[in-house]
């Protein structure tokens, strides 16, 4: 089983999407304009229009908050020094390095580090640059394969071409960008997160079989 803090960092990364998609609902819901038929429009539309500004920086903030406690709690559960924690400023390049660090009291069952320390740092280093270009790769493939996805689904239930779709996103293409790169990102730094927990079920599944002492009778018909 994982530990106790590196699960409350996978909840605080869970937690980030649902915050911020939270603050841009109520943004897009809010409508200053709700003041006109008050007695004090000019007064009544400034407090509708902080209040739906501050939704979307509070929102912000605590998305902030969130990833800062999920770097946190992932170095506090390997008990790494805090040093690292400025890496987290750095995105998913920082959080490759916090991800990659050793785990100074692994829990006895836990197979991914096992498997780290006996690699060396000679190996570790270049395999983790391999897996981040890999995984980098992989997340950029799945988010093209969303956006194809999500053109021809809205192309069959509104009837709209599909190239005027794409025209459409073209005309937009910085933001298409941005929130795709966004998307990147985060799945790349969930698969790091997810990672050491997917390896350990899999090393339990078969690790658990394959290092299970085998019966004294077949140990003795190999001797023979």
């Amino acid at each position: 089983m994982p530990k106790r803090a590196y699960v409350l960092a996978l909840a605080c990364y869970l937690a980030i999407p649902v915050v911020l998609i939270a603050g841009a609902t109520v943004f897009s819901l809010s409508d200053p304009e709700w003041a006109r038929h008050s007695a004090n429009y000019s007064r009544n539309y400034r407090l509708l229009d902080m209040a739906r500004t501050g939704a979307v920086l509070g929102a912000g903030g605590l998305a902030v908050v969130l990833w800062t406690s999920c770097c946190y709690l992932v170095l506090t559960s390997r008990q790494r020094s805090l040093r690292w924690l400025p890496l987290a400023a750095a995105g998913p390049f920082g959080f490759a390095v916090i991800a990659a660090l050793e785990d100074r009291a692994p829990a006895p069952g836990d197979f991914h580090q096992r498997f780290m320390r006996k690699l060396g740092i000679y190996w570790r280093v270049p395999l983790e640059i391999v897996v981040f270009v890999a995984l980098w790769s992989l997340t950029y493939e799945v988010v093209v394969f969303k956006r194809n996805l999500t053109i021809a689904f809205e192309s069959l239930t509104t009837g709209t071409p599909a190239a005027t779709i794409i025209a459409q996103q073209a005309a937009s293409s910085g933001m298409w960008a941005a929130g795709e790169g966004m998307e990147q990102i985060y799945l790349l730094i969930l698969i790091y997160l997810v990672r050491p927990i997917f390896f350990n079920l899999v090393g339990y599944l078969l690790g658990g079989r394959l290092l299970t002492p085998a019966p004294r009778s077949q140990v003795a018909q190999q001797r023979r």
